[in-house]
């Protein structure tokens, strides 16, 4: 997935203030973070290193803790919380947990006991050792603990996950079923000499999925389908925007976002982009958003402002999948 158009924005997060850059030509997993596909629909978080190891190939023995993005801000009481049976073993018989408890003056002791330590309770184990110097495997079952398990999981990138990036959608547990109840077919590509359409299929979760396009440029993928299907529009985000996002990160980009749908669920938003009348083809593309939870104020998320992301391209007659809700202008 590699985004089309460079960028950069700031916002508060749960580290103050964030800023977020990307770079035409990048992989989204470079600078997207796990918190923003905090969603049922995917459901990322509940995999662990093992689960993706396994599908992807990936010997983890030959990989560090520091590959494992998220280690480098866990406490020794996150990780007790976080990796099975970790707190009933001694602290001796786990290398870096043992190595780190020696920069304290430590030496014995259950790992539970020790990670009640007052002095200890605020310390990330990266503090303490350098994580490249052991292996993933080192710390016993911490690639049986699912993602969501780690304090502040939300704040890895995704390419901090080892073999996350590549794993195919089919991994994901909760894209493992497809809504199939809203289909269409591609019936007529049009492009912006259209103007004012009314019977729109597109907008945003904020505006609802039938927002029209009052204006001059309402280029569109139309519809054919069953009933009332045929005829509508799936307008073009590349000219038509949509309020989007929600608590204090909906005031990212102006509170906009390219009008579309959302038929693979809240992680990223489907947009109609080009459109090619002569050829009867429709690009789509992707937009993300970036989503928080902050303490005392809750999850929030911006609009779908970080795109395009390359994604379908549709010919005339080809099915699509619509998704919810099913309403028709």
């Amino acid at each position: 997935m590699i985004i089309s158009i460079s960028g950069s924005v700031t916002y508060p997060g749960t580290r103050g203030r964030e800023t977020r850059t990307w770079t035409a030509g990048q992989s989204i997993s470079e600078f997207m973070e796990l918190g923003d596909f905090e969603t049922p629909q995917l459901a990322i978080e509940n995999l662990n290193l093992s689960t993706i190891a396994s599908v992807q190939g990936i010997n983890l023995s030959g990989l560090t803790l520091d590959d494992f993005q998220l280690t480098q801000w866990q406490t020794l009481s996150d990780l007790v919380k976080a990796v099975p049976d970790l707190g009933n073993r001694s602290v001796t018989s786990v290398r870096p947990i043992r190595d780190f408890a020696e920069q304290f003056g430590i030496s014995s002791g259950t790992i539970a006991d020790i990670s009640r330590d007052s002095s200890l309770s605020n310390i990330p184990l990266s503090q303490g050792i350098n994580l490249n110097n052991y292996a993933l495997t080192s710390i016993p079952n911490l690639q049986n603990a699912s993602i969501n398990q780690f304090n502040n999981w939300q704040d890895s990138l995704i390419i901090g996950v080892p073999g996350l990036s590549t794993l195919t959608w089919d991994n994901l547990p909760g894209l493992r079923t497809l809504d199939l109840s809203f289909v269409a077919s591609l019936d007529l590509p049009l492009r912006d000499i259209e103007a004012n359409r009314i019977r729109s299929i597109s907008g945003s979760y904020q505006d609802g999925f039938n927002v029209p396009c009052l204006q001059n440029n309402c280029a569109h993928a139309e519809m054919s389908g069953i009933g009332k299907t045929t005829g509508t529009q799936w307008m073009s985000g590349k000219f038509q925007k949509v309020n989007g996002g929600f608590g204090i990160l909906k005031a990212l980009n102006g509170g906009k976002e390219p009008t579309g749908r959302n038929p693979f669920g809240s992680s990223f938003k489907q947009v109609v982009w080009n459109i090619y009348e002569g050829s009867g083809e429709v690009e789509t593309t992707m937009f993300f958003r970036i989503c928080k939870t902050i303490p005392l104020i809750g999850r929030t998320c911006s609009p779908y402002f970080i795109g395009p992301v390359p994604f379908i391209v549709y010919q005339e007659k080809d099915p699509i999948v619509l998704g919810q809700p099913n309403s028709l202008p």
